[in-house]
């Protein structure tokens, strides 16, 4: 392929109509699908736990909000360290990709990007996260860095063990800790807390979004926790979805959170209820809307903790 045909190849659960696809020159657009930046819902589930960790550390220093500065740090980093993470897993996964009907049309696998030009868009990803990082505390600098050991790892996790999510969770959960770090320069329980329940969350949700590929992946050999659960899912939402909430509930009550942050917790809880009792399984279109839901899951809990906070300093 060449020319605007070669660069113009959508990959199949892409937003249509994204301006990314629109309104930008046809040689920039397969990296932007490289990194998916036509599909926000990945760096807004990278960045939560990072905004969730920042307001639970407003409100255990008695400050009214969390940093502003912090969050759009965050942000930044969040949206770069996806990119990045996007990248590194289709480096690997270049040949399982062609075989997944919903993954072959991605820039690597479809030959639209060549590999030594993507492991240099990962380095430049890489550097603006790293510039982001270095705008922080000694301690979180070092934890952050701790971080791209898990990123590293996990694209490999589907060929050797049943809980590739599990290694997503350690990775999109990492922000759990660096908002507290940021603030403090240390850790402490309530962040492990958040940590520990954020792992939870992710492996449920990615769960739930592993069910579109289930049938291609039993078919490469792939392993995820769909396959592993299967008709059980349900069952392991509940066990997943409510460990969660009970471990997020427990870091906000031991930061001192009150009442506002606790009906968020319980707000947050609802709504994971809400996707267990509307998931099927057989359904690959229902499971992609409830795994983006998650996004307005993870923002009631961070508006509710930021409110808490306020209302806390003013009173």
């Amino acid at each position: 392929m060449s020319g605007q045909t070669a660069h113009d190849i959508r990959v199949a659960d892409a937003v249509p109509d994204h301006w990314a696809d629109k309104y930008t020159p046809l040689g920039v657009r397969p990296y932007l699908r490289l990194a998916r930046i036509e599909r926000p819902i990945g760096w807004w589930l990278l960045l939560l736990p990072c905004w969730w960790s920042a307001a639970l550390a407003a409100i255990a220093g008695g400050a009214a909000y969390p940093n502003p500065w912090h969050l759009v740090l965050f942000l930044i980093g969040a949206i770069a360290m996806r990119g990045a993470g996007c990248t590194w897993n289709d480096i690997l996964d270049r040949d399982i990709d062609l075989k997944v009907e919903r993954t072959r049309q991605r820039p690597l696998a479809s030959g639209q990007i060549r590999t030594r030009a993507a492991a240099a868009f990962l380095l430049g990803l890489g550097l603006i996260g790293f510039a982001v990082l270095v705008q922080f505390n000694g301690f979180t600098i070092v934890l952050g860095l701790i971080s791209m050991l898990v990123v590293a790892i996990y694209p490999l996790m589907k060929r050797i063990t049943w809980w590739p999510q599990a290694f997503l969770g350690l990775a999109f959960s990492w922000g759990a800790l660096m908002g507290w770090a940021g603030a403090f320069g240390r850790l402490d329980l309530p962040p492990l807390l958040l940590y520990a329940g954020a792992i939870a969350w992710v492996i449920g949700y990615d769960t739930i979004y592993a069910h579109q590929d289930r049938e291609d992946d039993e078919l490469v050999g792939v392993k995820s926790t769909a396959r592993l659960f299967g008709t059980r899912s349900r069952e392991a939402l509940i066990a997943l979805y409510g460990a969660a909430a009970v471990l997020i509930g427990a870091a906000v009550v031991l930061a001192g959170g009150h009442a506002i942050a606790l009906i968020g917790v319980a707000a947050f809880a609802g709504h994971l209820a809400w996707q267990i009792r509307r998931l099927d399984i057989a359904d690959p279109a229902l499971c992609l809307r409830l795994f983006k839901s998650n996004r307005e899951a993870g923002l009631i809990l961070f508006l509710a903790l930021g409110l808490d906070a306020a209302v806390q300093a003013l009173a």
